[in-house]
This record gives C-alpha cells, sequence and structure tokens, in this order.
C-alpha cells in the first residue's frame, strides 16, 4: 500500500465544540495547531450523543459508546437504551433471571444487596431504574434488601449526591422495601485503572460493612470531600454485610468502571454461596448473569481491516486502553494477527490535576514510531488528557491538558507528514467544553455534555478530497477511514464516509477504482489495495509483485499512467478494457469487447507517456 493511502485515526477524548465563554476550558486553552487545522483542512462537526450513536434521545455521549460507534461503522444500541426498553415494556418484573432469585431469597429469608452507581449521568447508570427494581422485587415477595450506594460527581455535577440519596430513600418507601446500608465515592469503587486498593475499601464497606459509622446515608458526605471521593461509610441502623446465601444485583448497565468490584466481591464472597446477577452483561473474570444482553456491534472496522489483511495498532494509557482496543473492536477481546495493542501506563488518580499531562509523551512517541513502519496501516490512538482531567472538574488543569494536547497532535500530524500519512482527528464526546452547570449556581461541572465534536481530516502531501453529502455522526468514522484507506465501506456500516479520497473514486456501478496519486513510481500493491471492484492495469515482475500500469480516473478520459511506465506494444490505436486484473485490448474500430457494469471499466485510450 502507499504511503499516502496508510493513516492515524487520533481520538481527542471529551474534545467537544461550544460557543467561547465561561467554563469552555478547549476555548479558553492556547492551541495554535489544532485553531490552524480547523481552518485549513477540511473540518467538520459530528453528532456523538442521543440517537444518533444509539443513546436515548438527549443522553450525553460517553467514551465507550462513543468507541464502538466509531469502530462499528453504525449506531449501537446502548445496555442503557436495552434496559430502558425492557422497563417500559414491563419486562424487568418478569424477567426469569430476577424472578428465580428472588424467589429463593424470599423462600429462604435471605436478602438482596443492590449495588450501583446513585446518580441520572446515563454514563454508568441511571438512579431511575432502582425504582422499577425495588417495585420488581417487592412484588416477588423479598423483604431484606440493602442499598449500597456509590456517589458520583463526576458524570453530574459536584455536590449532587445528597438529592440521589434522598431520591433512593423515596424508592424505598414507594416499594415498602430497602434501606441505605453503605456509602461510598466512585473513585473507590469504580476505578479501573487497577488501583486494587481503593477497589478493596469499597468492597469491603459492602461485603463486611468495614467503614466509617454514619447516622444517615447522606451523613457520609462532604467532610472536605468531593461525591468522588466520599470514603467508605457504614450506616449505623442499617449495618448489614453480605450473608451466606444472600443475592446480589449490580445496578451499572455500563461493565468496565464496576467490573473490578465486581470481580473483588466475587472472589471475597466465594465461600457465602452468595447468587449474583447484573442489569447488563458484564466484562468480568467470573461469568456474571445479565437480566438484559447486549446487541450485537460485528462488521466493522475491525473486522474489516483483517478480511482485507491490514495491519494496524492500538495506542492508548490504561485509562482509555479498552476503549481503542476492546470497544473499537465492537466488545471483542479476540487477538487478531494483523492487530497490536500498545498500552501506556497511566498515572494514579490523584496525579491528574497535578500532572495534566499524564503521559502523553509516551502516547506521542508511540505514535510516531509505529507511523513511520512501513507495515502499519492505520495507527489508532486515544489522547485521554482533555477527558480525563476534564472529569476532575478542575477549569485551569483542564485548559493545560488541552494545551499539552494541541503540542501533542502537532508532533504526530508532523511526523505523519514525513510518512506520507493522513490523520483523522476526532472528539468521542463533549466534555472540556462545558466545565460549569447551566443553571444559576453555574456549578463546577466535569461530566459530558450532548454537544458535537469536531472531525478533522489532515490529508497526506498531494492528496485531494472533497466533502460527502452525510449527516455526520461517529458512525461515518469508520466508513472514512475505509474509504482513506482505498477500501470499500463494510456491508453492515450504515455510516458513510465523511470526505472522499481523491486517491479513489466511485465509478458508477464499477466499483470502487484507485488513481495514481495513491502511487508513484515504482509503487507497488497488494490484493488488499484495490477495494472492493477496482479495475486497474497491472504487471506482475518476476518476484511476484503487481505493479501499477495505469488505473482509471472515474471519467471518460484517456487512462493515467504511473510515469516511466507504459503498456507494450504500439497502442496508439488501441482501447484497454479491465475485467478485474485481466486486461482486455480491442484495436480501434474492431471493438468486440461488450462491456458489463461492474465488471469492466473503460480505461480511455492507451498510449505512451
Amino acid at each position: 500500500m502507499s504511503a499516502s493511502a496508510r493513516g492515524i485515526l487520533l481520538v481527542l477524548d471529551g474534545w467537544g465544540e461550544a460557543p467561547a465563554g465561561e467554563g469552555n476550558a478547549i476555548a479558553a486553552a492556547k492551541t495554535p495547531y489544532l485553531d490552524r487545522l480547523r481552518e485549513t483542512c477540511p473540518a467538520r462537526l459530528v453528532e456523538a450523543s442521543g440517537t444518533a450513536v444509539g443513546l436515548l434521545a438527549g443522553v450525553v455521549g460517553n467514551s465507550e459508546i462513543g468507541h464502538m460507534v466509531i469502530g462499528a461503522g453504525k449506531p449501537v444500541p446502548y445496555d442503557s437504551v436495552l434496559v430502558q426498553e425492557q422497563i417500559d415494556n414491563g419486562g424487568l418484573r418478569t424477567n426469569g433471571l430476577l424472578a428465580d432469585m428472588c424467589a429463593r431469597l424470599a423462600e429462604q429469608d435471605k436478602a438482596l444487596h443492590l449495588i450501583g452507581l446513585c446518580s441520572d449521568g446515563m454514563i454508568h447508570a441511571n438512579v431511575e431504574h432502582l425504582r422499577e427494581i425495588l417495585l420488581a422485587v417487592a412484588a416477588h415477595g423479598v423483604s431484606k434488601v440493602w442499598l449500597h450506594a456509590i456517589t458520583d460527581g463526576r458524570d453530574v455535577a459536584d455536590g449532587s449526591a445528597a438529592g440521589y440519596l434522598d431520591q433512593v430513600e423515596k424508592y424505598t418507601a414507594e416499594a415498602g422495601v430497602g434501606r441505605l446500608a453503605s456509602v461510598v465515592g466512585r473513585g473507590y469503587a469504580l476505578d479501573k485503572a487497577g488501583n486494587l486498593a481503593l477497589t478493596k475499601e469499597a468492597g469491603l464497606v459492602i461485603a463486611d460493612g468495614v467503614g466509617r459509622p454514619v447516622p444517615r446515608a447522606q451523613d457520609a458526605l462532604g467532610q472536605g470531600k468531593s461525591d468522588e471521593w466520599v470514603e467508605p461509610c457504614v450506616v449505623a441502623e442499617a449495618q448489614q454485610a453480605i450473608g451466606v446465601g444472600d443475592g446480589i444485583l449490580f445496578t451499572n448497565f455500563r461493565s468496565d468502571r464496576i467490573q473490578q468490584l465486581a470481580d473483588f466481591l466475587v472472589e471475597h464472597l466465594a465461600d457465602r454461596e452468595v447468587t449474583v446477577r447484573s442489569l447488563a452483561q458484564y466484562d468480568t473474570r467470573a461469568e456474571i448473569p445479565p437480566l438484559v444482553g447486549r446487541a450485537r456491534t460485528g462488521g466493522g472496522l475491525a473486522e474489516e481491516l483483517e478480511r482485507h489483511g491490514l495491519r494496524s495498532v492500538r495506542i492508548a494509557e490504561t485509562e482509555k486502553f479498552e476503549h481503542v482496543t476492546y470497544y473499537v473492536n465492537g466488545r471483542d477481546s479476540a487477538s487478531r494477527p494483523v492487530e497490536q495493542h500498545v498500552r501506556i501506563t497511566a498515572e494514579s488518580p490523584a496525579d491528574y490535576r497535578k500532572r495534566p499531562e499524564m503521559n502523553l509523551d509516551l502516547v506521542v512517541a508511540a505514535v510516531v514510531e509505529h507511523a513511520r513502519r512501513d507495515e502499519v496501516d492505520l495507527v489508532v490512538a486515544n489522547l485521554a488528557n482533555i477527558d480525563v482531567v476534564g472529569h476532575t472538574g478542575d477549569y485551569d488543569a483542564t485548559v493545560l491538558a488541552t494545551e499539552h494536547t494541541d503540542r501533542a497532535v502537532e508532533q504526530i500530524c508532523t511526523a505523519a507528514a514525513e510518512a506520507g500519512r493522513w490523520v483523522v482527528l476526532v472528539g468521542d464526546h463533549g466534555n472540556a467544553e462545558q466545565m460549569i452547570t447551566k443553571d444559576v449556581a453555574k456549578r463546577p461541572y466535569g461530566g459530558h455534555t450532548t454537544n458535537p465534536v469536531p472531525a478533522v481530516l489532515v490529508p497526506a502531501s498531494g492528496q485531494e478530497v472533497t466533502a460527502a453529502e452525510t449527516a455526520g455522526t461517529l458512525a461515518d468514522i469508520a466508513p472514512t477511514l475505509l474509504n482513506l484507506l482505498g477500501l470499500a465501506v463494510g456491508e453492515e456500516m450504515t455510516g458513510r464516509p465523511l470526505w472522499d479520497s481523491a486517491a479513489h473514486v466511485h465509478c458508477g456501478s464499477s466499483g470502487t477504482v484507485l488513481l495514481t496519486a495513491a502511487f508513484g513510481e515504482g509503487s507497488t500493491i497488494r490484493p488488499v489495495d484495490v477495494g472492493a471492484g477496482l479495475h486497474a492495469v497491472l504487471r506482475t515482475s518476476e518476484d511476484g509483485a503487481s505493479h501499477v500500469l495505469c488505473v482509471h480516473n472515474g471519467k471518460q478520459e484517456p487512462a493515467v499512467f504511473v510515469p516511466g511506465e507504459h503498456l507494450p506494444g504500439d497502442t496508439n490505436d488501441q482501447l484497454v478494457f479491465v475485467h478485474g486484473e485481466t486486461v482486455t485490448r480491442a484495436r480501434g474500430e474492431d471493438i468486440e469487447c461488450v462491456l458489463e457494469p461492474g465488471r469492466h471499466v473503460w480505461l480511455g485510450r492507451a498510449g505512451k507517456q
């Protein structure tokens, strides 16, 4: 594959678009390079939230669904949507897994423990689901229900936890069952970076009641701590450890941040014969049956690259490593011989405000290294700083994180230009462009938004592109990448390329054909380079390499030839047709070849250059 047919995808996590103003850390940051790219390169905004990506209408985007849709090339019905559909259809109250567990607990007079994030941020959980769960559990006759609340302050405004705990108590009163038994901040309970000491503290307060005693759940809040870092507390009046034969239901619908805690509890409680269920499917070491299954996400970018033999490298810090691997691949953890993963060790969460650059220099070094390798067709990397630091709610630190990202993008794009690669930049969801609440209080806000995200193409030298007619969503990113790589859009993809590259055009029903902009003298191509339905004149040398002689330019004009190459013989009075890779020549007026759409392409009148 020629250098200009190879590229880089940079996901700028949390890079959203909003008018400049108070609370917009991205607009406040000094980003001369990104500003110049958006002014001089093909750029547009794309939707990254709500129904455009498979979420409920008006729901903010997130990294998990963002990367899944980027990789799938189509909206992916998110787990929260599937859960809500079951609730709306009354299916939760008749769910067999829930009914069977509740029947056993009621018969044996055992307790059910509900564990999950208590907020309506809609990134990991929805506190409103607790109402339906409590009503269903009560209908099944379970009388002992303990709630272990995980406070948020990250996907929703800090300081809002008390209101959510009050909301939970209203639900328990309505259902006639349930009491808050413990409280812990998500900084402990939802760590996903391998900080097992934090996970253990959260797990022990839930499983064994080990924590600071408080009279009421709301008394656990404050104490100079943000909602995210509420220390593990036990509600004294309801102090309840998880007993032998009890049941657990994890109420988060998103897997990645709850699974570390779930794994700890399953292992810690192994001798207590506890029945464990989850609201949605988790990727834990132990198999936890979910009440609601997942949507299929096959036929995406990973499958298309593998099918055509293209090699990709995925690079990210630990916080976002699963996003560029597991989630881009449609929640598929299978290893692929054409895919390499590079994990950059992340700093601990306590360092994010003090080190907004995180390990960006190591990410850049890895991207540059692999961009220079001819055998790598596509580099996919996540630059996590804007989102990770944005979640702290620290405006000044997020401005610095954005500026670090700007310099990183410049280094990567410079290296890409030297290697003859194109670069696509895209946000996966909004965040840092809105860091205060929209209400009168204007409190610090570190959550996600429904704002669109920028998408920018930095073409390779000499590469020409034209804007395509498409609504513009994250579902268009995989088709765009395949288009730039010279491949057809996957059959299961509903997205469309945001830009058409001059390296390939569509010639009616004849399929995708390449232009010589993607090739130079002596260029070689592999079968994958031709895309679906390529028609080109090739010459196979003794070493088996296929050299491009000429390719169709999509118009009824003379064929374009690679400099220094020509068709054999006196061809001034010949017309050249192509059937697959077989050249059909007809002399002048004696044309006997019948052109069949999709099988033959007119290459024009052949001649020496």
